[in-house]
């Protein structure tokens, strides 16, 4: 049994499907192959969009949320300093 189950039908203008056609013969692929590609595409692509919207709106509101004043440069260097130390001494 085929592990594609599903039939879809499409109406498509002269346009795409010449597209389609043209594709398949360069590449040797049937269109239902290039199609399922353009979906998978799609669909991983609009994932990766959200994901990385998402990420954005998380930055923007660390950003416009109060927090706490950086460390100076003296009290970063003085832990770096000290866990420095005491792995050494491990």
């Amino acid at each position: 049994m085929s592990l594609l189950e599903k039939r879809l039908q499409v109406l498509l203008d002269e346009g795409r499907f010449a597209r389609l056609q043209a594709e398949s013969r360069d590449t040797g692929r049937t269109v239902g192959a290039i199609v399922r590609s353009a979906i998978d595409l799609h669909f991983s692509t609009a994932g990766a969009s959200t994901a990385r919207a998402a990420a954005a709106r998380r930055l923007l509101d660390r950003a416009d949320s109060p927090h706490e004043a950086e460390p100076s440069w003296a009290s970063s260097k003085a832990a770096l300093e000290a866990d420095l130390d005491r792995k050494l001494s491990s």
